[in-house]
């Protein structure tokens, strides 16, 4: 199975990052809609997409708006978006109100049930996460061993129930917006930090951890050369980290 990061950064994009999108292609799965969703057009085969949203702030939806294009090759494609009651409410009332957006797209908007069965075997599960106006995080789990993890948005959770829902996870994205110089202002704005998430995934026995939800204002030089983040620091503790890119295909 494939992750592809279509956008790795929060808040807003970057010369070289879009805001959270992440796609299952050989599943037709994606995981929340922010800036790179523009880009699950040129992965899509499948005749059908379900995205998943770990909440309605504009970084993870705002690419709702770009349906239209990323189902060109593929007009017949049947989309349908969970989520949360209330936050389906909110990007229904608010981001396709005619004087925001002339049309709405053709999908399914589904409150999202406790549990999820997704193709070839899957089994989609959803944790309470902790972030202001709330948000949800996400495991997959398949018959034959591979599991997927994605928390995006949240103050890190070292609390048991939290540990078990991600405990044993082949991959992990995780949210890391701010360096670990910054943890009190994480903790105010709903966040973690690299230092935070490799005591989490070590913890939790992940077996591979990938950063993301990282701060646009950091250039790709301060993250992947300068190591602006303090990754090396946060390897120390969980080694199998890493800060993911956009483009990049993680295997699980």
């Amino acid at each position: 199975m494939k992750c592809i990061i279509l956008g790795s950064t929060g808040y807003h994009p970057s010369a070289s990052r879009q805001t959270a999108s992440y796609f299952l292609p050989e599943i037709g799965v994606a995981f929340d809609a922010g800036t790179g969703f523009y880009r699950l057009g040129d992965y899509l085969r499948t005749s059908r997409l379900d995205i998943f949203l770990t909440h309605a702030h504009l970084d993870h939806v705002a690419g709702l708006t770009y349906l239209s294009d990323v189902l060109r090759t593929r007009p017949d494609c049947e989309v349908s978006v969970y989520g949360e009651s209330d936050k389906l409410q909110a990007v229904e009332r608010h981001l396709f109100a005619e004087p925001l957006f002339p049309v709405a797209p053709n999908c399914r908007f589904i409150p999202i049930p406790e549990t999820i069965l997704l193709p070839s075997g899957g089994r989609l599960r959803w944790h309470p996460l902790r972030h202001r106006g709330g948000a949800i995080g996400f495991r997959a789990d398949w018959t034959d061993g591979r599991s997927f993890a994605y928390i995006s948005d949240t103050v890190a959770l070292d609390e048991p129930a939290f540990i078990d829902f991600i405990r044993g996870v082949k991959l992990l994205l995780h949210d890391a917006y701010f360096p670990d110089a910054f943890q009190e202002k994480a903790q105010r704005t709903g966040h973690s930090t690299p230092s935070q998430v490799a005591q989490l995934a070590q913890k939790a026995n992940v077996g591979r951890c990938v950063l993301i939800h990282t701060d646009p204002l950091l250039t790709d030089e301060a993250i992947y050369q300068r190591d602006a983040m303090g990754l090396e620091q946060a390897k120390r503790i969980f080694s199998a980290l890493e800060v993911g890119r956009d483009f990049q295909e993680l295997d699980f």
